[in-house]
């Protein structure tokens, strides 16, 4: 359904978040009438970062134009002449507004589509038998909101007693000014004959007293408003810097947590416009009442009444800046991070922007970030305010960008499109600490004024990694798995069972059970320092070479499931021991760095009557480059069934390699095949099975094999334990390869080719 339609069955809150996405700058009748258009569009294709895809971009915003004003030529009747000016006044106007800035529009209307889209999703998500999660979420954000209503509340309550105290004070200084009128009347008195002062001064005193009688009163009076109106504003402040923990240290953080996920192979970290929304809230709130405060704070200096105010009103404006401070810094983060890995003369880019930068109007006077590449030592002085030199731990090329305001999106913010690293300064490392291991962090920095320069924030953005000393299994076990399907690029992450294997192999342990494994803690010296019992390599260069393999080799068959992978030799004995000969399976070697092996049962040719587990000498991604596993499957005829019962063709056969054509111009193509010496079986018609492949039977049928035809003899290939010896193999098949590809004359003398 298309998400248009979706859109306009929203209600309440949902319903207002959709309009409020359009206006002048994007019509929603231009949303309505061409939605399908619009829908249609490769939106997601332009890179907004990228000014060479203007033209595209102008593209697009003329195809709008002309399908508004087709629309609008095809209206008719009355209704339809009205229909037909506005769509015709809408195609000039969106023309003038994004004729010189193409990009903009595609900004808008991406910036439309993905919220369309998120509150279509929330909607339904909530509706159905999965949304508890969603309606926890639900659930959160109708209490953010009825914290912002309560708010609004407060703060409309103070705006209208700080209204009322002004009206008042202003009438008791002109009442006050009429004592003083009084007062000089009665001083004038002196100068005139006793009669006459007799005659006046009586009326005179009666008035000064019940003036100087009501302004006590409203001295007292005032002194009140004052006060209740100071404590109203605790009131305010409290929930605005609780409301502000639960957006900030809450939501922001979880945000950020996701990011750093996303980084290391999660799920996306989502987008920031419900969180700049809330952001943007609160500063308008908190601005609210720091000019309440102030204005609170003028009357007093405009009118001194003895009485604890003052004081209240200094911890008032200390508060309020404190919480529009915290609101500034925290909400300057990098929505675009920068690779976890740099290299030297590398480009590289990153995003940083300023949640709130629109309503408290930073954008006026654009600020200017910078960044810089620092250790993790500075890193830690900065987040504990110790006083650090401004020195670098390198240089960056291109490490200066303004930030720009993007009206449509209403964001703030700064993109560095082409910074490069050119030099890196490393300390001296002690211990057993590797340059892998030597961390930097990119520091963003600017400064921001607001208020007109009233106030004015120093921001850093970055906070350094944190690697524990050491973390639970479980919680290891869960970032493995999202590293992994992440690399992989599939939905098949790890199961129990392969994580029991790791554990395993991580710990040196031979228990089973998953349980076993719960409590205990690996360091980091265990993952990746310390190398693994027996082997010259850490368990997390172990996993990852596993990782790369299969992400440029495997992944295709890891999806469908034919890899096991994490099974140790012993494992693949039991396992194929019980099952008919010729059944093999594929686990990633134990002794090798990115290496897979098959093992597979069949007679042992040196005792009749007898079975063994054979494994092949792993393959690594040289081995892959030149003949894939499929291929190399498909050439060894003795594998018959993959673990437990499946036939290899049923399994593999749609990775094989299409035959060679036959010859053309007299020349015969060549190609390379796997064999194994001691299970290679004749193939009576080559033309016909191109692949050399057995057509057996199931494993339920006992088949008689033609091992026999060639004698048990020992063979170099083959170590003691069964182990093929491959890279021998590859050398002659590099060396014959080789052969076939010299010239030909070069090869037979004497003869023409």
């Amino acid at each position: 359904m298309a998400v248009w339609i979706q859109a306009q069955q929203l209600q309440g809150d949902a319903l207002h978040q959709m309009q409020s996405l359009y206006g002048q700058h994007f019509p929603i009748e231009v949303r309505h009438y061409l939605s399908q258009w619009i829908e249609g569009q490769l939106w997601d294709a332009i890179d907004l970062e990228n000014p060479q895809e203007e033209l595209k971009a102008k593209r697009l915003l003329d195809s709008l134009i002309q399908e508004l004003q087709k629309k609008a030529e095809h209206q008719v009747g009355e209704d339809g002449f009205l229909l037909k000016i506005k769509l015709g006044h809408y195609a000039s106007q969106l023309k003038s507004t994004y004729d010189r800035c193409p990009l903009e529009l595609v900004r808008c209307i991406k910036h439309i589509l993905y919220t369309e889209q998120r509150l279509v999703r929330e909607a339904t998500n909530s509706s159905s038998p999965v949304g508890s999660l969603m309606d926890s979420m639900s659930q959160k954000y109708h209490q953010i909101n009825q914290a912002f209503e309560e708010l609004r509340v407060l703060t409309q309550d103070t705006e209208n007693d700080l209204r009322k105290l002004q009206h008042n004070q202003e009438y008791f200084i002109i009442q006050y000014q009429e004592s003083l009128r009084i007062q000089a009347q009665l001083s004038s008195l002196a100068t005139l004959p006793p009669a006459d002062r007799q005659l006046r001064e009586p009326s005179l005193l009666s008035k000064r007293a019940t003036v100087e009688a009501w302004l006590t009163r409203e001295a007292n009076t005032l002194q009140k408003y004052r006060l209740g109106l100071a404590e109203k504003h605790q009131k305010t402040l409290a929930l605005l810097r609780k409301q502000q923990t639960v957006i900030l240290d809450d939501e922001l953080i979880q945000w950020k947590r996701r990011q750093q996920l996303a980084g290391n192979g999660g799920p996306p970290e989502g987008g920031l416009d419900i969180l700049q929304s809330w952001c943007e809230k609160l500063a308008e709130t908190i601005w609210q009442n720091r000019q309440q405060i102030r204005r609170a704070e003028h009357l007093r200096q405009q009118l001194p009444i003895p009485g604890p105010i003052e004081e209240l009103l200094t911890e008032l404006n200390s508060t309020i800046t404190d919480i529009i401070s915290t609101l500034v810094t925290s909400t300057f983060i990098i929505e675009k991070q920068p690779p976890q890995v740099l290299k030297t003369q590398t480009k590289f880019a990153a995003t940083v922007r300023l949640l709130v930068g629109g309503k408290l109007n930073v954008h006026m006077n654009p600020p200017q970030v910078k960044a810089t590449i620092i250790s993790e030592q500075q890193a830690k002085a900065l987040l504990k305010n110790e006083n650090t030199r401004n020195d670098s731990s390198g240089e960056i090329l291109n490490n200066n960008c303004v930030m720009e305001y993007h009206q449509t999106t209403g964001t703030l913010s700064a993109h560095f499109r082409n910074m490069s690293l050119k030099r890196i300064r490393r300390s001296d490392r002690r211990g057993a600490e590797s340059v892998t291991e030597e961390k930097f962090t990119i520091l963003f920095e600017s400064q921001f004024s607001v208020g007109g320069n009233e106030l004015v924030f120093q921001v850093k953005g970055r906070v350094p990694f944190i690697v524990p000393d050491k973390v639970l299994w479980p919680q290891l076990c869960e970032a493995l798995n999202m590293k992994y399907k992440a690399e992989v690029q599939s939905n098949r992450g790890l199961s129990e069972e392969n994580l029991v294997f790791l554990a395993q192999k991580a710990f040196s342990s031979s228990c089973v059970n998953p349980e076993d494994y719960r409590n205990m803690t690996m360091t980091w010296s265990q993952f990746n320092r310390e190398s693994l019992p027996g082997r010259n390599f850490t368990f997390w260069q172990w996993f990852d070479g596993v990782m790369e393999l299969t992400k440029k080799h495997l992944k295709p068959h890891w999806n469908d499931g034919a890899i096991l992978g994490f099974v140790n030799k012993q494992q693949a004995q039991d396992m194929l021991m019980s099952k008919p000969n010729g059944t093999f399976l594929l686990r990633f070697s134990d002794s090798e760095i990115g290496g897979i092996t098959i093992a597979w049962v069949a007679e042992n040719p040196n005792k009749a009557g007898e079975r063994m587990v054979w494994n092949l000498m792993p393959y690594t991604t040289k081995d892959f480059s030149i003949r894939s596993l499929a291929d190399r499957i498909s050439d060894l005829n003795h594998l018959l069934f993959l673990y437990p019962d499946r036939p290899k063709d049923e399994v593999f056969s749609k990775y094989y390699t299409p035959p060679l054509s036959k010859a053309v111009d007299g020349y015969v193509k060549p190609q390379i095949k796997q064999v194994v010496p001691e299970f290679a079986t004749p193939n009576p018609d080559p033309a016909a099975n191109p692949t050399y492949m057995d057509h057996a039977a199931s494993p339920a049928v006992n088949q008689p094999h033609a091992y026999g035809l060639y004698p048990p003899i020992g063979d170099p290939m083959l170590d003691a334990d069964g182990d093929f010896d491959l890279d021998d193999t590859m050398d002659v098949a590099r060396h014959v390869e080789e052969l076939l590809r010299r010239p030909m004359e070069g090869q037979w003398s004497g003869q023409q080719s």
